[in-house]
This record gives structure tokens, sequence and C-alpha cells, in this order.
């Protein structure tokens, strides 16, 4: 490997101390390589002994998708997403998984810029004994209309809204990007 020095550091780093996180700069070296294989397993072991690092797992879910081994990248990349939702490394990987299998929408409707936003209930309380008294001295609820519920793949997968915003910006962007240069702008 002597075309990758940055990987021979990273190696012997980990070599000299099993219990580093070196592991995972070395699993993401090898992964940027396009040693998935070597990702895969150097993430495992490191992995073994630090479970809860998030980056690694990300790692790990993307060398694994690399492979085309789309069922077990899920599972790591879901597994980061209940730690830290809004982890962006691990919804574009899951979006990428979706593009990949296929499922992922040709468009994601977008609500309309003339459509309400949603009302959140609004409460109008009366004032505490250290204010004086006012016009408005009772409690008066405003109940809006709930929203409708979400279909129930939504409320399958946390993360599918989340991917689903994120493939429509990246459809809007191309959109944008391929009327610039249709235009010669």
């Amino acid at each position: 490997m002597a075309d990758y020095p940055r990987i021979e550091e990273l190696k012997r780093r980990v070599q000299q101390d099993p219990a580093s996180i070196a592991f995972a700069a070395l699993a993401d070296e090898y992964r940027r390589a396009g040693l998935f294989h070597d990702a895969v397993e150097t993430c495992r072991a490191g992995l073994l002994r630090h479970p809860a690092y998030l980056s690694a797992r990300v790692t790990l879910g993307r060398a694994l998708l690399e492979l085309g081994e789309f069922d077990e990248a899920e599972t790591e990349l879901q597994q980061v997403l209940r730690a830290a939702p809004e982890n962006l490394a691990a919804i574009r990987a899951l979006a990428d998984i979706h593009h990949r299998r296929g499922d992922a929408p040709d468009r994601v409707p977008e609500q309309p810029a003339s459509a309400p936003a949603p009302a959140t209930p609004l409460t109008i309380a009366a004032p505490s004994a250290d204010t004086p008294p006012t016009a408005v001295s009772t409690v008066v609820p405003f109940s809006a209309p709930a929203p409708p519920a979400p279909p129930p793949a939504v409320m399958q997968d946390p993360a599918l809204p989340k991917l689903e915003r994120f493939l429509a910006a990246i459809q809007r962007a191309r959109r944008e990007l391929d009327s610039h240069t249709s235009t010669g702008r």
C-alpha cells in the first residue's frame, strides 16, 4: 500500500494502540480508496471496543452500501439516526440506499405556496396575581383542525420525511442546474 501513505500511518497507530479510535479514520481512508472490504472489517473490529462511535457506524454503513449490502448498511445507518436524528451523513447515505434500490420517489410533492401553514393551538391565559387585570381575564382556547395523519409508510420509518426533503432539494438543484446549462448562463 505504498500508494496510500495515510493508510499506512493510520494502520501503525491502530496496531500500536488497538483501543484507539484511529480505527475510524483508517476505515474511512480505506473506504475512500475503494477498499470497501477492508473498511468494513476495520469498522467492525473497532466498533467492538467503541460501539457508540457514530461516525464509525456511518463509515461502516457507507462501505456496506458500496458493497451492495443495502440491508446491513440501512441497519447501521438507522442505528446512527436513532442516536443522532440530524446526522446528515447518515441521512444522505440512507437516501443513496433508497435511490440505488429504486424505491426513492420520482418527485416529492411540494406544498403549494398558497397553502396555509398548519395552525397550532393558541391559549390566551388570565393574568397572574403580579400583573394588573386587563380586558382578557379568562382562558380562551383556540382549537385548530388537526393536520391530516401522515401515510403509514412515514410512521414506520422516522427518517423517511427527512429523506424525502433531501431528495426534493436535490431534484430542485438539478432542475436549476439543468436550466442554467441549457440557457448557457
